[in-house]
């Protein structure tokens, strides 16, 4: 049996308004792949950020997804996992639909 992923259990893209969370898909190394909870804002650049809206609720709670997310980001999970070659790095909705939970 193969394993779930993100792409499985929530609806992962950018522009996504309505989500449960947010990461952050741009910045430096320490910020790339940052949790988001605040409300959507065009301003703060969520447009850009990639939104995760649980549709499996029945198998995951968003409040807890967004906690994993959350501490994969502390652990420096994306510090080994983005992309880019100069100091501006980035994540991709693929990068987050392809993870196993």
């Amino acid at each position: 049996m193969t394993q779930a992923r993100i792409k499985h259990v929530a609806d992962v893209a950018t522009n996504m308004p309505f989500a449960d969370f947010w990461l952050q898909r741009r910045g430096s190394d320490q910020t790339v792949g940052r949790v988001e909870r605040d409300t959507f804002n065009v301003v703060a650049g969520r447009i850009e950020d990639i939104g995760i809206r649980v549709i499996r609720t029945d198998i995951v709670d968003a409040r807890y997804l967004s906690y994993w997310f959350e501490n994969l980001w502390n652990q420096g999970y994306w510090r080994s996992h983005n992309h880019g070659t100069l100091r501006l790095r980035h994540i991709t909705v693929s990068d987050v639909k392809n993870l196993k939970i």
